[in-house]
């Protein structure tokens, strides 16, 4: 077998891979969702039982990242791979169960040379995360980018903030309303999370292993110039500080001797977009903003979509995305 690099050529529209047998325990479910996603379907086996999901499931940011790492594994750590702008769309059709074995089919829908870095190619993927069954139970749709044979680049030339660059202060995070007195359009912040090398690297080399993520000297020759966070652990910890949101809330509302608001899980979400690199040492304050409410087919559960953002310690924003998610009806 050749040691040459895959390059976009070695993959045209139309074509697929299949890879992975991933299995899922109870244990990761539970330490992925202590860190990133503590709500208690993805906790406890008695509180999940009698949530909407219906028994332990894996956090669905949790399942994202096993795509990563599966895809790392299949067919990226192999290839001359240049990152990911963002994703377009993912669902989350059927809820990942301790012991469930994940496998991938990826599917190349289109494939592309970049006008403006003809040295680059833009492949269109889905890929269908099945289980042992080959029952889907998450489709994600996202572009990757690659390489050509033939052409020389060298690493993005990306600007990082110098030392003299100001810090801005921290925005204080907010307490979310019950749903019925959400308002529209008004941003919430959620919290900040920080960016320690350590947690960087050890997230990366458990779901997202390239050298940019999880070898500081390697970082320095990749696309980024430095160690940078996964995209996924981003995701995650936009995620964590929603959850912290959550919990403060229902705090507050316990306190004030009212019933907290019931959060439920989420069918997906779409346009998710990295906007930057988040860097070993950054701090990134997200946040989200109620676009609708509407309620639903299920008896008493009403549906919420959302803009979500990060914004770093300079106040660039970093990483965007527009979520749904099931509350309680109030």
């Amino acid at each position: 077998m050749s040691d040459a690099l895959l390059t976009f050529e070695d993959f045209p529209a139309g074509s697929t891979l299949e890879f992975g047998a991933y299995p899922v325990t109870k244990d990761e479910i539970i330490a992925f969702a202590s860190a990133f996603d503590p709500q208690p379907f993805h906790l406890d086996e008695e509180a999940a039982a009698h949530s909407m999901l219906g028994g332990l499931a894996a956090s669905g940011w949790h399942t994202c990242a096993i795509l990563m790492r599966l895809n790392c594994e299949g067919f990226l750590n192999r290839a001359d791979g240049r990152g990911a702008p963002g994703i377009d769309e993912v669902k989350w059709l059927k809820p990942v169960r301790p012991g469930d074995v994940l496998g991938v089919k990826a599917h190349v829908l289109s494939a592309r040379v970049s006008q403006s870095r003809p040295s680059i190619g833009l492949l269109l993927f889905r890929f269908d995360v099945h289980d042992a069954a080959g029952t889907i139970v998450m489709t994600q749709t996202n572009s990757v980018m690659m390489g050509r044979r033939g052409h020389e680049h060298g690493p993005n030339k990306i600007a990082r903030p110098d030392a003299s660059t100001p810090l801005l202060p921290f925005d204080t995070p907010s307490v979310i309303p019950p749903l019925s007195q959400i308002e529209i359009g008004q941003r919430i912040v959620l919290g900040t999370h920080a960016f320690p090398a350590d947690e960087v690297i050890a997230f990366a080399r458990a779901y997202d292993p390239q050298p940019f993520h999880t070898d500081p000297q390697a970082a320095m020759l990749g696309p980024f110039g430095a160690l940078a966070a996964s995209g996924w652990h981003t995701a995650a910890a936009w995620m964590r500080t929603m959850v912290d949101a959550k919990k403060r809330s229902a705090d507050v509302a316990r306190a004030r001797g009212q019933i907290p608001t019931e959060a439920g899980p989420s069918p997906g979400f779409i346009n998710l977009r990295w906007l930057k690199p988040v860097f070993a040492g950054d701090s990134i304050t997200f946040d989200t903003t109620p676009l609708e409410k509407r309620v639903t087919s299920r008896p008493g559960w009403g549906l919420m979509r959302s803009r979500n953002c990060g914004i770093n310690q300079h106040g660039a924003p970093v990483f965007e995305f527009e979520s749904s998610a099931f509350w309680r009806m109030d």
